[in-house]
């Protein structure tokens, strides 16, 4: 088999492996700690000794089940996160000894009570803007707060030697994603949507690092000597999209899969979204004191709840140029508001760019998948 086939078939079999190396790991009395947000910071769970889990879901499986408890017209995330944990079919969440959430948008901060019920939930409180020193002091103290929650918690202290050790491996497996994306800045992208997805579930679903990271790395150097020496992986000249909006996940996957759909002769060169591109783009610095590098890293992720949030349109505009990119799709969650508000901006930048651009609101459902797939193909047929 080719290796790089291998590879992926070896990293799509391992995702769904994830629950079962928490189990091992919650049996070794490895703590466990369910977050929704990447504005918690992973590298104190890791500094603790504890392994930290993505519990946001995006599956409609559960929405029925969570929807006797919260409004229909809410989020999907929100309930099909809830969902999961209501009916207790979320294995991550099964294994939890406490969960963090954070502040980003008013259904999140009420679906934490009701959380509160199943698990200790300790709630970080984010600042509204990601500017002044108020903003940063008040983020410090919630950080500061957290650390002194996982000590409390766990028995253990959290040392700045070992702070500094999680920093560095932290920033270690977000460049070799970055490195694995960039694959996809080259005249014809060496990657395909999907295929960066699945990367992204393997990093996010892996808790042995070292070897995610390995893995990863020989991905990424495979694909580019093949690339050096003449395979192209995407045939002909697809017209680059660049997607950007609320996090993505198994269920959104119908949003990549239209805009690569063969009649449609696209491909996604990167994705803005929770846990890809703007995430791992940043570095934590270590010039200074751990705790005020991990302030400034997780206050300046651009999420749509920071208002202003002039550095998405900044770093939108980068991606663009960075990724070549011919079109923007905004993908909205229903009733999703900051993300919804937010795309007038969006518009309105990738104007000024020259860059075509087209917003697309949907939920967990496939029962639109066709209908993507026509305005997906529209959307680039003008391109």
């Amino acid at each position: 088999m080719h290796d790089i086939e291998k590879i992926f078939e070896e990293m799509r079999d391992a995702i769904p492996k994830g629950p079962v190396q928490i189990k091992e790991l919650k049996e070794k009395g490895v703590p466990v700690i369910g977050t929704y947000c990447t504005f918690t910071p992973w590298e104190l769970v890791n500094a603790m000794g504890g392994v930290s889990v993505s519990l946001c879901s995006t599956s409609d499986k559960p929405i029925e089940a969570a929807e006797k408890h919260l409004p229909r017209n809410l989020c999907p995330l929100i309930k099909s996160s809830y969902g999961f944990a209501l009916t207790d079919t979320c294995p991550y969440f099964h294994f939890c000894d406490l969960i963090i959430g954070e502040t980003t948008c008013d259904g999140k901060k009420k679906m934490y009570e009701y959380l509160n019920e199943l698990r200790p939930v300790h709630v970080m409180q984010l600042p509204q803007t990601p500017d002044g020193r108020m903003s940063k002091a008040l983020w410090k103290d919630e950080i500061l707060r957290f650390k002194e929650k996982l000590e409390s918690t766990f028995g253990t202290v959290i040392t700045d030697e070992a702070l500094a050790g999680s920093i560095e491996l932290r920033n270690r497996m977000n460049r070799v994603l970055m490195e694995f994306y960039d694959l996809a800045k080259l005249p014809t992208p060496a990657v395909t949507g999907r295929e960066i997805m699945v990367v992204s579930d393997y990093i996010k679903f892996s808790f042995e690092y070292e070897e995610a990271i390995a893995k990863v790395k020989e991905l990424t150097q495979k694909l580019r000597e093949n690339y050096e020496a003449g395979e192209r992986r995407v045939p002909g000249k697809p017209k680059r999209i660049l997607i950007t909006g609320c996090p993505t996940g198994k269920s959104l996957q119908k949003v990549a899969d239209a805009v690569e759909a063969p009649e449609n002769g696209g491909v996604v060169a990167g994705f803005e979204n929770c846990g890809n591109l703007k995430c791992s783009d940043l570095p934590v610095r270590t010039d200074i004191t751990p705790i005020d590098a991990l302030t400034e890293k997780y206050l300046r992720i651009p999420c749509s709840v920071m208002s202003p949030n002039k550095d998405r349109l900044q770093l939108l505009r980068r991606f663009c140029e960075e990724y070549r990119i011919d079109g923007v799709v905004d993908v909205i969650l229903q009733a999703c508001h900051t993300y919804n508000v937010e795309s007038r901006s969006i518009r309105l930048e990738m104007q000024k760019l020259g860059t075509p651009y087209i917003s697309i609101e949907t939920d967990y459902s496939q029962g639109d998948a066709a209908q993507l797939a026509t305005r997906m193909g529209a959307f680039i047929e003008m391109l």
